[in-house]
């Protein structure tokens, strides 16, 4: 299977290169970076040992559209995408924090409420909530940022503003656009027949003191989504709900005794079990998209694609 999961590029005027999780993020001249979406998969902060067919490409177009989708409400990063796998976009700073926003109880949130916490980042939660029941408001539950390999933290907005990891002032800043945000990509969800249950932003500021959104957004990586149709029933059942969202990848690693803790090996991932998360993947595009996902016509080599793509764009902008 043809998967890009480590690039290695030399692109015109390079400075530097950020490997992250799952993009590697190219500086070109102090000025603009190269951000592409590799295939790698990661999940309780870990690089699994395999890649998923198309998803780097999938994520990209999810989060390159949604970027046009929002950019009348919040300024962002993003001038082109020249290659499926590729954003290419305004250098920023980026904020230590990841702005993590939900709607209902789920995932990472109701597993800390099923342990009895009833606050989570300084936000209280009420009692007598099931597992996926929507909140009685929106609520921002931030964590750090952490370097690769490092365990993003749940920090509360106090805390942030008290160890000045991002001045108050900004701060107010990255709340109004973590609600604007949320709200539209609701308001997108529900033409889709889907709920936007929780997602996460990253914002920078620009070199003229912007700040803006980068990264990624509403893709299914960040965000969890739900099946409208049939919600409330399932809830009423208690039932699970039918979900587009990477939570079916943390699912199988917890059956199979995996959850980053350390001591813990990897399940092994055999070629059917990556083939049906590279269907799901496309599925979640097209349900999230409304489009038909598109599979590139040449795939014999995603890197000299990527290189070609890029160098071209490049040398316009230079």
């Amino acid at each position: 299977m043809n998967t890009i999961t480590q690039t290695n590029f030399h692109f015109p005027k390079q400075v530097s290169v950020y490997k992250g999780k799952v993009r590697d993020v190219y500086n070109i001249n102090n000025q603009w970076l190269v951000m592409i979406a590799s295939d790698r998969l990661s999940a309780f902060d870990v690089v699994l040992p395999k890649g998923i067919p198309y998803k780097g490409q999938i994520l990209n177009q999810i989060a390159t559209q949604f970027m046009q989708l929002t950019s009348d409400i919040v300024p962002n990063w993003l001038l082109a995408t020249p290659d499926p796998n590729v954003a290419i976009g305004k250098l920023c700073t980026p904020f230590k924090v990841e702005m993590v926003i939900r709607g209902y109880l789920s995932g990472h949130a109701y597993r800390e409420y099923a342990l009895g916490k009833r606050q989570l980042c300084g936000v209280s939660l009420p009692e007598g909530l099931k597992e996926n029941d929507k909140l009685p408001f929106p609520i921002i539950t931030p964590t750090t940022k952490e370097d690769f390999g490092a365990h993003d933290a749940d920090i509360s907005r106090d805390e942030i503003i008290s160890k000045n990891i991002v001045s108050e002032e900004d701060y107010k800043i990255l709340e109004d656009y973590t609600y604007k945000l949320f709200e539209r990509g609701t308001q997108i969800a529900q033409q889709r027949g889907l709920i936007l249950v929780d997602t996460k932003y990253e914002f920078g500021k620009t070199q003229d003191g912007t700040i803006v959104l980068i990264d990624e957004i509403h893709t299914p990586d960040s965000s969890r989504y739900f099946y409208a149709d049939g919600y409330q029933q399932r809830q009423d059942r208690g039932e699970e709900q039918k979900q587009l969202s990477k939570e079916f990848v943390r699912k199988w690693l917890i059956e199979n005794g995996f959850q980053g803790k350390e001591g813990q090996q990897i399940p092994n991932m055999t070629d059917d079990y990556i083939f049906s998360v590279s269907e799901r993947y496309i599925e979640l595009y097209e349900k999230i998209i409304g489009e038909k996902f598109e599979k590139p016509q040449n795939t014999t080599s995603i890197e000299d694609r990527i290189e070609s793509n890029v160098v071209s764009y490049l040398q316009k902008l230079l």
